[in-house]
């Protein structure tokens, strides 16, 4: 009988790590490789990129988790290429062909003119192959039965959406070369799907078009990150743990997403008893509180009279039975 592999010894670990996400792997996928790899006894992402798609997708593990969901709504950019005159039902190269189009003569100008059509606040339809839920399901696996998905449409800011390269289609009208190809760059707001982009960008230009690859290049506040691919973290992990935990960002490095709150010590002790403090000056609404030492403690609720009360907090801040205040720092 052939012995599968040993079972993955799980342990309790902290850090956020900057996945250099290859082509073909679910972020499910590459999230539970990542984890294994670790050892890591719980973890998360912090937002789908589809399997076609590479680059950064930052994985959460232990405590980072509960930080993960201010991740998902960050600003993100991204490099994608399309291509013209065909349009899939997933409306990226991995779907079916629905129709094919000839390309029409184009230039510069008319480009730029549809791009631009399509940034700002504007209203999108979410692909009907996406992980939206409807009734608790996701919409794809409705659409793989053959249902109709009806999606309605939403509004998304798409802050840029430029051409970096347009040569192989001007070639190709100039008859040097083939290739209806449009290299692209995207920088949105949360929720906005790049291949609904890239499909209404091809509407616009009268011809139809999908993705044919996208790269996720930064996602707030990660702006100019050192990703790790698998290979990079197996070489590291077979040189140790020690080597390979050295690739991870402490939790303090996701929070930009909130304002930052200081406490002292004594405001520390009655978070953690999930008691609310006054006299935190600065606007209402959710915050990262950091204590006298600098650690972070989580994340919490600020009112407009200055009261902050306990949201979500690490394990280290939250008072133990019978303690008398917060945890010493691990």
């Amino acid at each position: 009988m052939t012995k599968g592999r040993p079972r993955t010894k799980f342990r309790k670990l902290d850090g956020i790590l900057l996945l250099d996400k290859p082509r073909g792997p679910s972020s499910n996928q590459a999230l539970q490789r990542a984890r294994h790899l670790f050892r890591a006894e719980k973890g998360g992402h912090t937002g789908s990129l589809d399997p076609l798609a590479t680059g950064l997708l930052p994985l959460c593990f232990g405590e980072a988790t509960k930080i993960a969901g201010g991740l998902l709504g960050a600003r993100k950019a991204y490099d994608a290429v399309a291509r013209l005159g065909q349009v899939t039902d997933t409306d990226d190269a991995e779907g079916q062909l629905l129709r094919e189009r000839p390309v029409p003569p184009l230039d510069i100008a008319t480009i730029d003119a549809a791009l631009a059509g399509l940034t700002g606040r504007i209203l999108q339809r979410p692909p009907i192959y996406s992980a939206l839920k409807r009734g608790g399901e996701p919409l794809y696996a409705k659409a793989r039965r053959g249902e109709d998905v009806e999606v309605e449409p939403r509004e998304v800011d798409v802050h840029e959406f430029s051409l970096l390269s347009a040569a192989d289609l001007v070639d190709a009208a100039e008859g040097v070369a083939p290739g209806d190809i449009l290299r692209l760059r995207v920088e949105c707001g949360s929720g906005t799907y790049v291949r609904s982009l890239v499909r209404d960008l091809g509407e616009a230009l009268g011809c139809g078009a999908h993705v044919l690859e996208l790269r996720r290049l930064w996602i707030d506040p990660f702006r100019n990150p050192r990703m790790w691919t698998f290979a990079e973290l197996e070489a590291l992990a077979a040189r140790g743990e020690s080597s390979l935990e050295a690739c991870l960002l402490p939790l303090e490095s996701g929070m930009d997403a909130w304002p930052r709150v200081e406490v002292d010590a004594a405001a520390a002790a009655r978070l953690s008893h999930g008691q609310g403090t006054g006299d935190v000056a600065g606007m209402q609404g959710e915050v990262a509180i950091f204590g006298p030492d600098g650690r972070a403690l989580g994340l919490g609720t600020r009112d407009g009279a200055g009261g902050l009360r306990p949201r979500r907090l690490f394990s280290w801040a939250c008072a133990q039975p019978g303690d008398a205040g917060t945890r010493p720092a691990r």
